[in-house]
């Protein structure tokens, strides 16, 4: 029944974002096949098994308001000798190249490596392109995350650099967070392994990643709970990112608000929170709704607020906006 609601789950993913560029009821036959053949990418060459090589960002199609396309049917690259490998728990993150960027990480995961104690502080971490810029619009309002190539709650990875790229808002909690919730769940609830790579894609020397190649296999039972590959986009609607740099403005040329010393210096200044590893969001102290949380779900931290938006989380309505409880949050 697990593995049924989890494959479900999967693809609602994918009928969700096909819907989204179709549209409800549409009738135009030319259009939706347009459009589906933007939402899965058929590689130029046949793909070789345990090599990417044949994925370039020449086979991507432009960011059409998606946060993932589907890469190869949504079958991962991995060879039967790799996903035989993975009947144990283990990690790999890559070597940072010459310009200080992350390459591929992997790991098969697996209960016995998954976090069981609190965050730790990844605000030392400057990844390559990174900037501390504001958006009003943006969820949080920071543009950048310092984004896990594999999510803390699979390996309780905190302050790897080999393992923290620049990432966008969108990219970070519309695009990767679903994903790695999909995996997190079934490992949690199975006691499965889930063999599971991400792999930056830079352009040329650019220093932010266009976006990532994302490849999982539930192993025990060889991808029928959990099978995807998708690459997703390095992007935040309403803003142009100047990937070589990690400089960005407005769509209309306007400039954000970037972040000065002091700014920097309260972002990295720990705070006691309390966070919900189900709902994502993070609480100060004095929340009343605290007491209601469910306890498997609570954890309490000392963090910054940009550390645990970069994570993932989202602040609390009303203690983002009165500093104070009587927020309502169904646990």
């Amino acid at each position: 029944m697990r593995q049924t609601l989890l494959r479900i789950k999967a693809l609602i993913l994918a009928a969700a974002m096909l819907v989204s560029m179709t549209g409800c009821g549409s009738t135009n036959d030319k259009k939706e096949e347009d459009m589906r053949a933007s939402t899965t990418v058929e590689l130029q060459n046949e793909p070789q098994k345990g090599s990417m090589s044949a994925v370039t960002l020449a086979d991507i199609p432009a960011y059409a308001g998606d946060p993932y396309v589907v890469i190869n049917d949504n079958n991962p690259f991995f060879t039967e000798e790799e996903i035989a490998k993975a009947t144990t728990s283990w990690e790999e993150y890559g070597d940072m190249d010459e310009l200080g960027r992350c390459s591929m990480c992997w790991a098969s995961v697996g209960k016995d490596i998954m976090p069981t104690g609190e965050r730790g502080s990844i605000g030392s971490v400057k990844p390559t392109g990174w900037h501390t810029v504001k958006y009003d619009f943006v969820n949080g309002k920071y543009l950048y995350n310092r984004s896990h190539l594999i999510g803390w709650q699979l390996t309780g990875e905190n302050a790897n650099e080999k393992n923290l790229v620049t990432g966008t808002r969108s990219f970070n909690v519309d695009g990767m967070l679903p994903f790695e919730n999909m995996v997190a769940d079934y490992v949690r609830e199975d006691d499965g392994h889930v063999l599971y790579r991400v792999t930056p894609m830079f352009d040329g020397d650019d220093l932010v990643c266009r976006g990532v190649l994302m490849e999982a296999i539930s192993v025990e039972d060889n991808g029928d709970s959990i099978l995807f590959n998708v690459f997703v986009y390095n992007v935040q609607p309403g803003v142009k990112i100047n990937y070589a740099t990690g400089e960005s403005s407005l769509d209309d040329g306007q400039t954000a608000e970037t972040g000065d010393s002091d700014s920097e210096a309260a972002a990295d200044t720990d705070t006691v929170y309390v966070i919900n590893t189900s709902s994502m969001k993070f609480h100060k102290e004095d929340c009343s709704s605290i007491s209601s949380m469910n306890q498997a779900n609570k954890k309490v931290v000392a963090s910054t607020r940009d550390e645990l938006i970069s994570e993932g989380y989202s602040p609390c309505g009303i203690c983002k906006q009165i500093g104070r409880a009587s927020c309502r949050e169904r646990v």
